[in-house]
């Protein structure tokens, strides 16, 4: 379950933000992005000074992200790698949940590989697919 639950989140993630349409989807991740590149610095840390260099990181990607999917994948993929170190670290996301930044490091290569495949609606795909499936009514 610490493996399954975080992936469940990440495509939970990947479905709600589908609901959102375009133009507006690439640009709410890239805020997303901003938000989750920040997190860290109300932990407690862990790294110091660091940690705002990764939020500045993360911020230039959420930036070029409200233009560029692949900027936005770039930025949940550094902070993956941000996570795994506070793991390793024993310095987690949340204080109280031990596990924290493991899940998150499972959940946001999941959310980063959606984005660089171009956070394409995946209800719209869905959708589409059952269009397909059903029979045509109107040729019975």
């Amino acid at each position: 379950m610490t493996v399954i639950a975080p992936i469940l989140v990440g495509l939970a993630y990947v479905f709600l933000m589908s609901l959102i349409r375009e133009p507006h989807r690439r640009p709410f991740n890239a805020i997303m992005l901003a938000g989750a590149g920040a997190a860290y610095l109300s932990s407690g840390g862990g790294f110091g000074p660091w940690e705002f260099a990764l939020t500045a990181a993360v911020t230039y990607c959420a930036y070029r992200g409200l233009r560029s999917w692949t900027f936005i994948g770039i930025g949940w993929l550094l902070h993956t790698g941000w996570d795994i170190l506070h793991h390793l670290n024993g310095s987690p996301l949340i204080p109280f949940a031990a596990d924290s930044s493991f899940g998150c490091a499972i959940c946001d290569p999941v959310i980063a590989l959606w984005c660089l495949t171009g956070g394409v609606s995946v209800t719209d795909h869905l959708r589409a697919r059952l269009a397909r499936a059903r029979p045509d009514r109107a040729a019975s």
